[in-house]
């Protein structure tokens, strides 16, 4: 009865520990913001500042598997290369080391005056009380940490349990036990923390409790695994470089382990201390010597699954140098223009597709392409707020902003269509099944809303104004006569179809509206930004 009590207590206070790491890795990600994830996208082409950032910002985080997940994000997001993401990857093994070392100096002492102390600061009225879930949280993941240690203080007199503990086992067991557990859990912290504090009780031998490590490491790749499904081969192999690095550690490290592990008592140090620093070494080294093998680490993950190719082609991403004078940042944004333009009719044709067929590839690729837009909108706004430093006087003030409201007015048709593909989830999560009839107008509004992104389209290629009048009068004369027959339907209860459909055309008329105001300030603004004198000087 007493072992299960014990149990219960120290399985409680894991559970508390998990709760806590969870939740500060969340708080820092979120106080970071784009931040964050741009501070890993700043990664360069030399492979020691990818390592160096993947360490800082798990040291920060406290998640090895949030790293990386982030860093295969932005892979498949096209902001990294899948070579300056190996970097990262091998980076935020070692940030995971700061846990083990506060654990074993054993300042989580400090645990009680932290969580105080974030507590009162979260209900402070001061812009400083965004940091007060934060200290809270680190305070509480420390906490928790001495809640499993005074659990576990009763099994010291357990001689039967120490003997077993502590006597050398089999290391592949203890690396399968804490591949398993840490991929279980989510966070080789966790296991790393508890091997710690096993140790500091007497309760587990440093050469049973370093293989333990070495499984986290495997495990911590588990996370990164999950998250490729449906994602570009270059973020595969983001995370199978991740899988390999953590297996090659174990497998370069293990033989000396088995060599000379019988003599880290020797040390003299504390059997913790002893642990947390094998941790910390173990991880450094092993990043460093991935490192200096980067090259052919990165042509064998290319050997394994190939050079491939992204699933669409990935927008520009715009920059704002030291350098640029307003004529190069001008010339950039007139550029991007019409390809945003194409991407945008690319996402609306998949969006209505999905809805016409109902096909879970043509479903998820729509996914993909508007998540990747709602980075790229980021992204821009960022972009915006750097151009303006170009502007030298009010003319090109007045340009500037006449070309950020046509992106605004792109993003608005973003706006519209993640709209449009929300119906289709809603259509998705109450099992709505399209009649025949409801099909025929979503293709109908479809194809012409279609053919009016290419005569916008086509226009800004051709520098001469859209011949809108047309289409937009079909296109709103199909809208109208679609309002009148769902109406009808409406009134048949059988019919819930009709109701989500109704807001297919409201969309799709906002969405109309919005394109025929961008391409009406792309002609008085002319064409890729420029005026229709300065077109006309430039055919004479």
């Amino acid at each position: 009865m007493e072992h299960l009590h014990i149990f219960t207590a120290g399985l409680t206070a894991v559970i508390l520990f998990i709760f806590g790491l969870q939740n500060f890795s969340k708080e820092v990600e979120t106080l970071a913001g784009e931040k964050f994830r741009k501070a890993l996208a700043k990664a360069t082409d030399i492979p020691v500042v990818g390592l160096l950032i993947g360490a800082a910002v798990t040291a920060i985080i406290q998640s090895s598997s949030a790293t990386s997940v982030i860093a295969i994000g932005l892979v498949n997001a096209g902001v990294l290369s899948f070579k300056n993401s190996i970097g990262i990857v091998f980076g935020s093994n070692i940030g995971t080391t700061v846990t083990a070392q506060l654990v074993a100096f054993k300042l989580t002492s400090f645990a009680p005056v932290l969580i105080v102390a974030g507590f009162f600061l979260s209900l402070v009225h001061s812009r400083y009380a965004i940091f007060g879930k934060s200290i809270f949280y680190f305070g509480f993941v420390f906490f928790s940490l001495n809640l499993i240690s005074s659990s576990l203080q009763p099994l010291q007199n357990d001689p039967v349990l120490i003997g077993y503990l502590t006597q050398p086992q089999n290391p592949l067991y203890a690396i399968l036990l804490g591949c398993l557990f840490t991929a279980l859990v989510q966070s080789s912290s966790v296991t790393t923390g508890l091997a710690i504090i096993f140790t500091q009780q007497g309760l587990m031998g440093v050469e049973n409790a370093i293989p333990l490590i070495m499984g986290a490491n495997i495990g911590t790749s588990a996370t990164a695994l999950i998250a490729i499904f449906n994602m570009d081969i270059a973020a595969k192999k983001t995370a199978l470089s991740h899988l390999l690095f953590n297996i090659g550690g174990v497998i370069v490290f293990l033989p000396l382990f088995l060599l000379f592990g019988q003599h880290l008592d020797r040390l003299g140090t504390s059997p913790a201390i002893v642990l947390a620093n094998f941790h910390m070494a173990f991880n450094v080294l092993t990043g460093v010597l991935f490192i200096i093998f980067i090259n052919p680490f990165a042509r064998f993950i290319d050997l394994l699954l190939g050079q491939g190719k992204m699933d669409f082609e990935r927008l520009a991403i715009p920059v704002v140098e030291r350098e640029d004078r307003y004529e190069n940042t001008r010339e950039t944004m007139d550029k991007n223009i019409a390809p945003l333009l194409e991407f945008l009719q690319e996402n609306y044709n998949l969006v209505t597709l999905s809805i016409e067929s109902n096909y879970r590839n043509v479903f998820d690729a729509s996914s993909k392409r508007i998540d990747y837009l709602n980075f790229i909108h980021d992204e821009y706004l960022g972009y915006f707020s750097n151009v303006v430093t170009t502007v030298t006087d009010e003319q090109q003030s007045r340009e500037m902003l006449k070309i950020i409201t046509l992106y605004d007015y792109l993003f608005q048709v973003h706006d519209s269509i993640e709209d449009l593909f929300t119906t289709k989830k809603v259509i998705d999560r109450y099992y709505i099944e399209l009649g025949s009839d409801l099909i025929l107008i979503v293709r109908k509004l479809s194809s012409a809303t279609l053919e009016l992104f290419d005569e916008i389209h086509s226009a800004m290629l051709e520098n001469r104004p859209p011949n809108l009048s047309a289409r937009v009068g079909e296109l709103r004369e199909a809208m109208d006569d679609a309002n009148r027959d769902l109406l009808k339907l409406l009134a048949k209860s059988e019919r819930e179809d009709a109701g989500i459909l109704s807001n297919f055309v409201t969309f799709s008329r906002r969405l109309t509206d919005k394109l025929v105001n961008f391409a009406a300030l792309a002609v008085a603004g002319g064409v890729n930004g420029k005026s229709p004198s300065e077109r006309g000087s430039e055919q004479t």
